[in-house]
């Protein structure tokens, strides 16, 4: 694996000082089930963990040419507020399809935006700009070794409180929390499952698997507007840990990811679209709960607009 156990647990003493070990509370309605409240990380989402140890890992003369981002927003988020901590200069290329509230949350860390095209992937051509023809150092969201192990902290505090877990649910999207905490989980459980979950609207890691090989889809819409953008053609580090350990992605709908943000705001928790997919898969009936299961409550980061709309209803998210 091109992350190891040792790796994930170098990066836990890393950025203990840096983050909060989130809570893991049982879900009232759904026996058996507990929520890993990642959304109440200081920057509202588990990327934290990631840029921080990518970050803190870097040499003093890479972060004093700054560092460059590409992010559907949370990530970026991160990377604002870890290179802030360590006074390091942070520019994070959104596309359009990043909700307002994200954006502003990266300005109002002192990030640089830049606001470039209509996917991920074309946001990743001004990052390869700025590495070229600035010096920048880049964090990738996902693809990284040290944002995986960091990502990874996460499996190790999951099996502090539920050392019996038998299976995991994760969103999953360019795989970098799903493939830390697979590695983490499965080195010292392996016989716990680990289930990634994504939208139906353009499931890059699902295309990429069931293809054996990355491949490029179409960015949509979503409801799990954090869970868009590719997995890059490049892909080296989450397409091959995801390969070998997921043992089974779902997919779900806007109305069932809908479905699931409504559950979790009358259980009092105020996620993100994400942060709902678990709870989309099982109370669609796409997975059964057999065992002690944690599901990732991954971001807080909805616009309330949005969170409104769906708590009145609404099953679709609007086109842009």
């Amino acid at each position: 694996m091109p992350v190891t156990l040792a790796d994930i647990r170098a990066a836990a003493t890393r950025i203990a000082p840096h983050i909060r070990q989130t809570p893991v509370v049982a879900d009232p309605d759904l026996p058996g089930l507990s929520l890993k409240c990642e959304y109440q990380q200081e920057t509202g989402a588990f990327k934290l963990r990631g840029a921080t140890n990518a970050i803190l890992s870097l040499p003093e003369n890479a972060r004093a040419n700054g560092v460059v981002t590409a992010s559907t927003g949370n990530h970026g988020r991160a990377v604002a507020h870890a290179a802030k901590q360590v006074g390091a200069k942070a520019v994070v290329c959104l596309s359009r399809l990043v909700p307002s509230n994200k954006v502003q949350a990266i300005r109002d860390l002192g990030a640089e935006v830049r606001i470039t095209g209509a996917s991920q992937d074309q946001a990743m051509i001004e990052v390869a700009r700025a590495t070229r023809d600035e010096g920048m150092t880049e964090i990738p969201p996902f693809d990284h070794n040290d944002v995986v192990a960091g990502q990874g902290t996460l499996g190790l505090e999951i099996l502090d409180a539920v050392p019996d877990v038998q299976t995991v649910l994760i969103p999953l999207s360019g795989g970098g929390l799903a493939a830390g905490i697979a590695v983490a989980v499965k080195a010292l459980r392996p016989e716990a499952k680990i289930i990634g979950i994504t939208m139906e609207n353009g499931a890059a890691m699902q295309a990429s698997l069931r293809a054996g090989h990355p491949v490029e889809v179409t960015e949509e819409a979503s409801f799990a507007d954090s869970l868009g953008g590719g997995i890059g053609m490049e892909n080296r580090v989450t397409f091959p840990i995801c390969r070998a350990l997921l043992d089974r992605v779902v997919l779900v709908s806007e109305a069932e990811i809908a479905a699931g943000i409504r559950h979790l705001a009358r259980a009092g928790h105020v996620v993100e679209g994400a942060a709902a997919v678990g709870h989309a898969a099982i109370l669609s009936g796409k997975l059964t709960l057999d065992g002690p299961t944690v599901t990732i409550l991954s971001g807080a980061n909805i616009d309330p607009g949005l969170h409104a709309r769906i708590l009145a209803g609404a099953d679709a998210p609007e086109t842009p």
